[in-house]
């Protein structure tokens, strides 16, 4: 997409916003939302391509501001496009019942609300992003789960993504936390990053505090390849964080196993062949004696290869449940599963809405979360 198409796009449909709903506002707020308007048209699209720009405060900058817009505008496209749906099915409908025609009032209250709203979603789902996020506690049951693997825990994050605006503190907050909990492993189920080590090195850092008692283990997502993931695979080895490619650990406990294995996102073939995703080959050589098998699979969209592998439970993130509505309804198109625990066949899936955000700095009906998975015995 060239840029010029890009500024051009983002120039007609702020437009739109500003034709449909300046004729309903008085003139200050009309003078308002078109200054505001002018500088979204702008500063979105720009932050699209801050990751080009010199000096790390100028990238920063147009980051945050054009993504904070970006948030915005979204509300106010998304507000506006269904407050026209809704008056084009009342005149629609004013065809046969001429009192459904919206009368001027309606026309100023719905224009002047959309604003408002939009405003308002944007501020809310700015401080669900920012908080650290809450811990979601979920229980698995494992059928003939062994009396040594009661409740046997772990801790998954997943999809922080470590950039522009999800710094260093931000990451060391999720870590005290997850610490708190004293799991038994820590998961991070990929799009830790969205840039290279050379940038994000210092923030990805805290990364190295986590602590559990049988170690932190991580799997690929889809960003990690469009931020160069053979160097963030050695850097977090370097901090001592297991990473799994179609590969897998035994956990012992009282002289039972645990098989924990991992594989590549689901479309890392496109970026390395050889990192081709397969949970069967992340099974293979595993104890057969092994008593639960867990995957760690960025995607939920893995699920049927590893059900058929033979799998009992699969973590994935990917999906951020959406991350603000109206987006949330689109996730189902692409994955078979977009937030909580899910079951195929023998094997539960559980997908984490993410521990950070994408893009703008707004959840909306989609909470962040750490997730504590407690394995329990299946009730007969």
């Amino acid at each position: 997409m060239s840029l010029s198409f890009l500024f051009a796009l983002s120039a007609i449909v702020h437009a739109y916003v500003g034709w449909r709903l300046g004729p309903q506002l008085p003139p200050w707020g009309a003078w308002s939302l078109s200054a505001l308007l002018v500088a979204s048209a702008v500063l979105v699209p720009l932050s699209l391509i801050a990751f080009r720009m010199r000096g790390s405060r100028v990238k920063v900058w147009v980051s945050w501001t054009g993504l904070l817009f970006m948030g915005l505008f979204s509300s106010l496209f998304v507000l506006t496009l269904g407050r026209d749906l809704l008056l084009a099915a009342a005149h629609g409908l004013a065809w046969i019942w001429p009192q459904a025609q919206p009368s001027p009032a309606f026309l100023a209250t719905s224009g002047q609300a959309v604003p408002l709203l939009a405003a308002l979603a944007s501020l809310l789902g700015f401080l669900n992003a920012r908080r650290t996020a809450a811990v979601v506690h979920v229980d698995v049951p494992i059928s003939g789960l062994p009396e040594a693997l009661h409740g046997f825990t772990i801790a998954q994050i997943s999809d922080i993504h470590v950039g522009t605006t999800i710094r260093h503190g931000y990451l060391q907050a999720i870590v005290e936390r997850v610490n708190g909990l004293q799991a038994d492993v820590v998961a991070i189920t990929g799009d830790l990053v969205d840039g290279s080590v050379r940038e994000l090195a210092e923030h990805v850092a805290p990364l190295g505090t986590l602590s559990s008692k049988h170690g932190t283990y991580f799997v690929t997502g889809n960003h990690e390849y469009y931020s160069g993931a053979h160097a963030w695979i050695q850097e977090l080895r370097r901090l001592d964080i297991a990473v799994l490619l179609n590969e897998h650990v035994v956990i012992e406990r009282e002289g039972h196993a645990m098989v924990l294995a991992g594989v590549a996102d689901y479309t890392a073939h496109h970026f390395d062949p050889s990192h081709q995703s397969d949970p069967a080959k992340a099974l293979a050589d595993a104890p057969g004696h092994a008593a639960v098998k867990v995957l760690l699979a960025h995607q939920p969209r893995s699920a049927p290869q590893a059900a058929q592998a033979g799998f009992d439970l699969q973590l994935s993130g990917h999906t951020h449940g959406g991350q603000f509505w109206p987006w949330n309804l689109f996730v189902p198109l692409q994955q078979p599963y977009t937030a909580g625990l899910h079951r195929l066949q023998r094997l539960w899936i559980y997908v984490s809405r993410g521990t950070g955000y994408w893009g703008p700095p707004k959840r909306f009906g989609a909470p962040s979360e750490i997730t504590h998975v407690r394995l329990v015995p299946a009730e007969r």
